[in-house]
């Protein structure tokens, strides 16, 4: 298991205070440091948490792989190829949203996404695709090329703790579905709780 931490909402801080700080590399730096393994980083079409110089700082001082989140448009397709980051995770983006809401639905959108995927695959960069838990977009997914999937697991951190059993058990069979017929490589994200990572490690006992 390797841990990615996304350090998007330092830059939202400092954003919000009109300042340099505080700054985006120090605080990649501190949380590699604590022996994470990866950066993720959103580039949002607005720019409301981290910047272009942002992500091009990052990419010539860090040398841990860096995970870049964008919206499947033409434009950000373009500024991916043109920074080269380790990976992209192509998410749906809403202007008014204060986080990732939801994954791609892939059954609307897999036409538009295959040349998406095969131009930021051409450029060497891994993609993968945010997603509900769902055995149907995984299979989407794979059926058009994505190199992983990431689940989105905000119904288990948003629902009461009456329900997160049950979410729990949907996240981990689709984790397992994908594993054992889709994909290598798998992760997860979206406001992840202590209480998921200790049923994980209770489940591998």
């Amino acid at each position: 298991m390797r841990l990615g931490v996304n350090i998007d909402h330092v830059a939202t801080l400092r954003n919000a205070r009109g300042t340099d700080y505080p700054d985006l590399l120090k605080a990649a730096n501190i949380v590699l440091r604590a022996g994470a393994d990866g950066i993720t980083v959103h580039l949002r079409e607005d720019r409301r948490h981290i910047k272009d110089k942002d992500l091009k700082i990052l990419l010539q001082n860090i040398s841990r792989p860096i995970n870049l989140e964008i919206a499947p448009t033409n434009e950000m397709i373009s500024t991916a190829i043109k920074h080269k980051p380790y990976a992209c995770c192509l998410v749906p983006e809403k202007r008014r949203e204060l986080t990732t809401e939801g994954g791609l639905d892939l059954l609307k959108l897999e036409s538009r996404l295959c040349p998406k995927i095969k131009k930021l695959q051409d450029a060497g960069i891994k993609v993968s695709l945010f997603i509900n838990p769902d055995f149907s977009q995984i299979e989407a997914a794979s059926r058009i090329g994505s190199s992983a999937v990431e689940l989105h697991t905000g119904s288990y951190s948003d629902c009461n703790n009456s329900k997160r059993k049950k979410e729990y058990k949907r996240i981990l069979d689709a984790a397992k579905f994908s594993i054992l017929n889709c994909f290598e490589n798998l992760a997860a994200s979206r406001s992840l709780l202590y209480s998921f990572f200790l049923l994980l490690l209770l489940q591998s006992l």
